[in-house]
């Protein structure tokens, strides 16, 4: 169905999904679905499908953005030595190699680093500071860590380093003993959008550092790697995010990226127009692999690689360590799953904690995300050393998981994170006590609801009739805190139902003359279902809605489906 014609409409307080679509226009599903979500008048959803970086919140607000920009001028001025140390995961990494690469383009002497799971662990550790002491810096700037890392930063401080730190996750109470403190989440900030990654904010720092100089650096070259470490950091992908994430998209699609990113891209075979799906299901991976098995220098030596040759050796070694994680992270999935049995049965809390000795702890994270898609439950997975245990943590969406975390503090030796994903370190003589505890927390555990987590509208067979998949595009970039949308199908016949790989199932669904198909990926949703429709039966499911790269212009897909 093409959209009509735009025509003038006067803005009203609440608009009717129909008056929206001949308004902007757009797809009547996609209009159904923005007035489901609170959208209200066609310039609000104009600004959102066409979203523009002249559209990006002002930064006048941001506490210590202009002292930060202020200090690093003067750094570039007399030519002392910066160090930008950021963490291993791919947030650090790209904020890291942006702003190496901002200071760079302006004739400054920088030395880039990143912190090492297996030597020192997450963030501004004493191994990693003894490294950035060697270098000799005046300044210091942590990306994406630094936010809970007081005794090192006091260090820094005795040893005449100013510093400066980045970062996006959860304040302490407790004074930093930072020249600069970035982080839109500190009391008495007044950058209204709270939600940007530690890339971002890299980005705004950047743009103040050239305002001070007055140069005219472009920064447009820097959002391929916003829209990465923003996607694979799973901050929502609403206001300032969206526009930014939209734009560095643009980018790759365009071939106007960096020469790393150009190549693992390559390397990821992603020829279609880039989303922030592809993102997180094929380019993150890959980044983080490194940093998974041992050290994550190589990627950020492919994202600061200047020409193709350097970046496409780079990409082909982030390749096979991402073959290597695949394969360790499965035998890891088997392992724990098979202590859940063994410690808990089949009447699980509201939270497990596994763990054992030998378990490789830069798999946490991925381990711990595919029980909690499986189990329906939080769950910590900690690998240890000896006494020495290091655990990744992550909860069903919605759940409020980092004040979970902090109420088993009493049992741990740190913690740290957001509600998205967080991490502890914990003795093994606790372990029976943390599984205790963190039962307990998640089962008191705030829980906020999930956008379109229940379904925005039906799909209808007229909704079929063409022109939908394009606009379905326009929600783009969809994911964290703006999800496909979630649609419900009623009397739709099951035409096709087969295997697809190991555990994976392409059904096709027929509504009228019209189909729609359907990917479940891993058989999540067949074991969340307590039935397996037939072939040719008639189901009421839903799922959620979006553009079929691979099935041409006019194809669409469902995913995460739920039959009812």
């Amino acid at each position: 169905m093409t959209p009509p014609t735009a025509r003038p409409i006067a803005e009203t307080p609440a608009f009717s999904p129909l008056h929206l679509a001949r308004a902007v226009p757009t797809h009547p599903l996609v209009a159904r679905v923005l007035v489901a979500r609170g959208f209200s008048n066609p310039s609000e959803v104009q600004h959102f499908l066409s979203p523009k970086l002249a559209d990006l919140t002002r930064p006048d607000g941001m506490a210590d953005r202009e002292l930060a920009a202020d200090r690093l001028v003067r750094a570039l001025r007399r030519g002392e030595r910066i160090v930008v140390f950021g963490d291993y995961d791919v947030d650090g990494l790209t904020s890291a190699s942006l702003l190496t690469r901002a200071l760079w383009a302006l004739g400054g002497d920088v030395t880039p680093m990143v912190a090492s799971r297996f030597d020192g662990g997450y963030g501004l550790s004493d191994p990693a500071l003894d490294r950035v002491l060697a270098a000799r810096p005046g300044v210091l700037v942590t990306l994406d860590c630094g936010t809970s890392d007081h005794p090192r930063l006091e260090r820094a401080r005795a040893a005449g380093v100013d510093t400066i730190v980045i970062d996006h996750h959860k304040v302490p109470e407790t004074p930093l003993p930072a020249m600069a403190f970035l982080n839109p989440h500190r009391p008495g900030c007044g950058f209204a959008f709270k939600h940007l990654a530690s890339v971002g904010l890299a980005f705004s720092m950047a743009a103040a550092v050239r305002t001070r100089l007055g140069v005219a650096l472009d920064l447009k070259p820097f959002l391929d790697v916003v829209a990465l470490g923003t996607v694979a950091d799973v901050a929502p992908l609403r206001g300032d995010n969206r526009i930014l994430v939209h734009a560095g998209l643009a980018r790759m699609a365009d071939n106007l990226a960096s020469p790393g990113v150009r190549a693992v891209l390559r390397e990821a075979r992603l020829r279609h127009r880039m989303t922030a799906r592809d993102i997180g299901f094929s380019v993150a991976p890959m980044l983080n692999a490194p940093g998974r098995l041992g050290a994550a220098t190589p990627t950020l030596d492919l994202l600061l690689a200047r020409d193709d040759e350097a970046a496409s050796g780079f990409a082909a070694a982030l390749s096979a360590a991402n073959v290597k994680r695949r394969e360790i992270s499965a035998a890891l999935v088997t392992r724990a799953a098979a202590q859940v049995e063994a410690v808990y049965g089949r009447d699980l809390p509201a939270g497990v904690v596994l763990g054992d000795e030998g378990w490789h702890h830069g798999m946490g994270g991925i381990v711990a995300a595919r029980l909690v898609e499986r189990l329906g439950v939080a769950v910590a997975v900690v690998a240890f050393e000896g006494s020495r245990g290091v655990g990744s943590v992550r909860a069903p969406k919605g759940v409020k998981l980092y004040d979970a975390v902090a109420r088993c503090a009493d049992v741990l030796e740190g913690f740290g994170g957001h509600d998205g994903a967080a991490g502890l370190r914990v003795d093994r003589s606790r372990l029976d006590a943390l599984r205790a505890a963190f039962a307990s927390a998640m089962g008191q555990a705030e829980r906020v609801e999930v956008q379109g987590a229940r379904a925005e509208t039906a799909l209808t067979e007229d909704d079929l009739a063409g022109g939908l998949s394009a606009e379905l595009g326009r929600l783009d970039p969809t994911g964290e805190g703006n999800p496909d949308p979630m649609v419900l199908l009623t009397d739709a016949r099951v035409a096709d139902l087969r295997p697809v790989g190991e555990g994976h199932l392409r059904m096709s669904f027929g509504l009228g003359r019209r189909f729609v198909s359907a990917f479940v990926r891993d058989g999540v949703a067949l074991q969340r279902s307590d039935r397996l429709p037939s072939q040719g039966s008639v189901v009421r499911v839903e799922g959620r809605l979006r553009p079929d790269a691979w099935g041409g212009a006019e194809a669409v897909q469902l995913d995460d489906l739920r039959f009812l």
